[in-house]
């Protein structure tokens, strides 16, 4: 009797427990805060500002993300365990918390691995985002603003980052944008070099990334800051491809490779990545380095365009080469993408145009007096190839010289350049400058008078160059 009463207690107490989980685990579903790890799997019912229109996963709208004429605002809120959780994810991973490398020198490698995604709360124009992946990126630029205690750190945002532990997410986006990257303007008085390079390039035929000025108001966990003006540029991955080439089922590479020869790690496959194959970019670079180049120009050229988009690649080098951008080919073996056009065959892809559009060298990587790549790229030897061996064959010069010229006289001219900076200098004035303007520890400028000098810099340095240019013509 004793042992049956007390089975008979025992069994009562397992339902009252699983009774008691169960209200628990239904609690954490209704919880307001998104905190759960158990959230409903419904969107509408998880977040209750979820529409198709503005998370689900449609098309992307350009007119809200990307506007060219007013500057948006998005709020970023995280936690004081996050804050911490992404300080000592960048101590492992760089060797310093933040503010403690002030005194390292600039500008290391980054690290082969990326600072880890945080889930933080994402707000835009009184809508909610949940559970959004935030993660700081870059090289030169995050090592600084990290080792000085700078606030106005350059980072991705990923809007489904989390959707395995927030089923209510699956598939979140923002406006039809799944990834997005916010940077800071580092070196840039200006703080439209990053915003106006993609539309130049545009301007002369060469697809790029769209851009747009935000205000970013960060919680570290100590409450709202406006951590500045940022430039949001569009993710080359994400949906760039499909928008200007019409098509995203090529494969897409992000090299770190001087193109001298094959080498699978130095070709980061941003699709496709199940298919382990890379026939097109392997014939491309065994075609550009063949000997035919000497012996038989005529049927190199001929290989060579079976593979790879050589009057695009001869009109981006013009256009690079004049405005003056020294962080990419020919220079560093980074900042460009290639994507495999059904038609086109491999195509060129500007990236990460922070350090275009100047002839003074930045206090990072570079030696004194390295200010680019000069028009005819004679100093250019064998270990660039792509510029070398095209620069080296007559017909190729000829075109990049008509490129140039091209550019020259309908994109690069005095008067297009001053209207587009008048009018992304005077948009983003009120933000950068005065009392809603960016404010110590939370800005790369330094000091409000070097953003008012710097248009009239930019406006000198396109008068310079167009000078260049009209000598290398002649």
């Amino acid at each position: 009797m004793v042992n049956g009463a007390r089975r008979r207690s025992e069994r009562r107490l397992s339902r009252m427990a699983l009774a008691l989980v169960v209200t628990l685990l239904a609690s954490c579903r209704d919880d307001p805060t998104g905190s759960s790890r158990e959230p409903d799997a419904d969107p509408k019912s998880y977040n209750s500002d979820w529409t198709e229109a503005s998370h689900g996963k449609v098309s992307p709208n350009y007119s809200v993300v990307f506007p060219q004429d007013a500057v948006n605002r998005i709020d970023i809120v995280m936690t004081p365990a996050q804050w911490t959780g992404v300080r000592q994810n960048m101590t492992t991973l760089w060797g310093f918390d933040f503010g403690g490398g002030a005194d390292r020198p600039c500008c290391c490698p980054c690290p082969p691995t990326d600072p880890s995604y945080v889930d933080v709360t994402f707000r835009f124009n009184g809508k909610v985002w949940k559970n959004v992946g935030f993660r700081l990126k870059g090289n030169s630029s995050l090592q600084v603003a990290w080792g000085t205690g700078t606030y106005k750190l350059p980072f991705r945002l990923q809007f489904d980052e989390f959707e395995a532990t927030y089923p209510g997410i699956n598939d979140q986006r923002f406006y039809g944008f799944k990834e997005l990257s916010l940077s800071p303007g580092f070196v840039d008085e200006s703080l439209i070099r990053e915003k106006v390079t993609p539309d130049i390039f545009r301007m002369a035929g060469i697809p790029a990334a769209k851009t747009a000025f935000y205000r970013v108001f960060i919680d570290f966990g100590q409450g709202l800051k406006y951590a500045g003006l940022y430039t949001m540029v569009e993710v080359i991955d994400d949906t760039m491809v499909k928008d200007q080439f019409g098509e995203d089922a090529g494969n897409l590479y992000k090299p770190v490779s001087t193109l001298e020869r094959f080498v699978l790690s130095e070709f980061e496959k941003k699709n496709n990545k199940t298919a382990a194959d890379y026939k097109d970019v392997e014939a491309m670079i065994t075609a550009l380095n063949s000997p035919l180049r000497t012996t038989d120009p005529a049927q190199w050229r001929t290989n060579l365009e079976a593979t790879f988009n050589v009057d695009h690649f001869l009109k981006w080098l013009a256009v690079n080469n004049a405005i003056v951008n020294w962080d990419t080919y020919g220079l560093n073996a980074q900042n460009y993408y290639l994507y495999n056009h059904s038609a086109r065959k491999l195509t060129w892809i500007p990236w990460d145009l922070n350090y275009s559009l100047t002839t003074v060298p930045a206090p990072v990587h570079r030696q004194e007096g390295e200010l680019g790549l000069s028009l005819g790229m004679s100093e250019v030897d064998s270990t660039w190839p792509l510029i070398r061996f095209l620069a080296d064959d007559p017909v190729y010069y000829e075109r990049y010289r008509a490129h140039m010229r091209t550019f020259y006289e309908t994109v690069f001219t005095q008067a297009r350049m001053d209207a587009l900076f008048d009018k992304y200098h005077a948009l983003i004035a009120p933000y950068v400058v005065g009392a809603n303007g960016e404010q110590p520890g939370y800005t790369f400028l330094s000091s409000p008078a070097s953003f008012t000098s710097a248009l009239p810099t930019l406006k000198a340095h396109v008068a310079s160059r167009r000078n260049v240019v009209a000598d290398f013509l002649r």
